[in-house]
């Protein structure tokens, strides 16, 4: 999902060669061209949940009440993000060299691209994250993971296809519509029967596992939905997740809104809030990642 074919097509030649965008190969144009089209016309499978919708309009109108250099800035990191090139400050021609270089299974490829001209198609994982959570949950040995906020299902089949045949995933999802997308690639992946979907809050979802007794029996769980729920999401998967298990939250530099003092809408300030609560959590060792949009690796250290 690259940015440079896309914002070229939909700026003047003058800015686009100002920005200095690059030329994606043919695969990636006709993807992106894809993604431009969702954005001025009906999408195709939309399934943004409404709270989704919400932060979009947020983002614009939090960008115009800052009318600054930094606020520009910012506001073209959003755009990217929203085109589909998921890696903050990072230029086209390397952004394409590293997606050329990130092993992504033939079917996680499908889904990214069918995903890519549905609306909200920002909110999806990059595949070098993709990537990453894959390899940690190998590193670990994961057998029991969870995932919140599961979108159109491309970090749950990532996290899915590396775990063993023994290995179960709980995917928490809210939308509907999402999840019909995400079931159609676990068959045909041939994973659902490693993918336990929860259609539902997923605060509720949590806490009816450690209402089932399965306190500290997760490997590893990963964290994309409602910014705002952050601090809540983190303390239930913490009672969840084992010692020694991972925790992974995505969107922790937010489209950089994070190091802009001028951004103050409620999500960016809840971010903020809950970086700096991780920055001072002893119960965690941690490692923010400037991947994607920034993730926070969190090893879980000790039981309350």
């Amino acid at each position: 999902m690259r940015r440079s074919a896309v914002a070229r097509h939909s700026l003047p030649p003058a800015a686009a060669a100002a920005l200095g965008f690059g030329v994606a190969p043919p695969r990636a144009l006709q993807s992106l061209a894809m993604a431009a089209a969702a954005t001025t016309s009906p999408p195709l499978g939309s399934c943004l949940p409404p709270c989704h919708r919400r932060r979009s309009s947020m983002c614009s109108s939090a960008s115009s009440a800052a009318p600054s250099a930094s606020a520009a800035t910012t506001a073209l990191a959003v755009e990217e993000a929203r085109r589909g090139r998921k890696q903050l400050g990072m230029e086209p021609p390397l952004y394409d060299y590293l997606l050329a270089n990130v092993r992504e299974h033939p079917i996680l490829r499908d889904l990214r691209e069918e995903t890519a001209a549905m609306r909200g198609s920002q909110m999806q994982v990059s595949p070098a994250q993709a990537q990453l959570l894959a390899m940690l949950v190998q590193i670990l040995g994961a057998q029991r993971c969870i995932e919140v906020g599961v979108f159109t299902g491309y970090s749950s089949l990532a996290v899915a296809l590396a775990l063993p045949e023994s290995g179960r995933l709980v995917a928490c999802e809210r939308d509907e519509r999402c999840l019909e997308v995400a079931k159609r690639y676990y068959q045909l992946a041939g994973v659902a029967h490693k993918v336990d979907v929860k259609h539902a809050l997923a605060v509720d979802s949590l806490k009816s596992l450690l209402e089932s007794g399965e306190a500290s029996s997760y490997d590893f769980a990963f964290v994309d939905a409602d910014k705002k729920m952050y601090e809540e999401y983190f303390e239930l998967l913490l009672k969840l997740v084992r010692v020694g298990g991972l925790i992974v939250m995505d969107n922790v530099l937010w489209y950089g809104r994070v190091a802009d003092p001028l951004v103050n809408d409620p999500k960016t300030i809840s971010i903020r809030d809950f970086n700096k609560k991780l920055l001072e959590d002893t119960r965690v060792n941690i490692s923010m990642v400037p991947i994607g949009d920034g993730m926070t690796i969190c090893r879980k250290l000790e039981d309350d």
